[in-house]
């Protein structure tokens, strides 16, 4: 099976926050790849590397970097996949700077941003983008949705009795 999601960072500091993503996707059942390309250092790979996604059986793009993060603002303008950006908490802006870079893109090249150091989010959003086209997905998303629910009134109803 062909991976459909790709997880892609700038840096190898950015592992530990963005392997959040890959967690969701393997619960979710949903093959992904992951790599780090730094839309700065290795420029022409980062392209190469976008533009190349849908012919590897990519479907959606999970893109995070911190600082200046145009990451996932340079894959989304190499490829008309969906793109999703992960702001990273780093350096003197604590990722303020990041989520700025990434939610402001120009029209024409959206990129669909979750919160800094969002990346479970993002994993979960790009679930219910595939979820259109499969519905195990689309099961497997509701499966966690009552799961979540079930826990949570479980958490108040003993809270409530303490």
């Amino acid at each position: 099976m062909s991976a459909k999601v790709l997880v892609l960072m700038g840096s190898d500091s950015d592992v530990p926050v963005m392997e959040k993503a890959a967690e969701v996707l393997r619960d979710m059942g949903v093959e992904y790849e992951i790599n780090i390309s730094s839309a700065h250092r290795l420029p022409d790979q980062t392209a190469e590397y976008a533009r190349t996604a849908r012919e590897r059986g990519i479907e959606v793009v999970i893109a995070g970097a911190g600082m200046a993060a145009h990451l996932a603002g340079v894959v989304a303008a190499h490829t008309t996949l969906p793109v999703i950006g992960v702001p990273l908490k780093s350096g003197a802006l604590a990722g303020v700077d990041a989520l700025y870079s990434t939610v402001q893109m120009p029209p024409g090249i959206p990129v669909a941003t979750v919160a800094i150091d969002g990346a479970k989010n993002a994993a979960y959003l790009a679930c219910s983008i595939l979820s259109i086209k499969y519905p195990e997905i689309a099961h497997k998303l509701e499966e966690y949705r009552v799961a979540t629910r079930s826990l949570l009134q479980k958490k108040a109803q003993k809270l409530r009795h303490a």
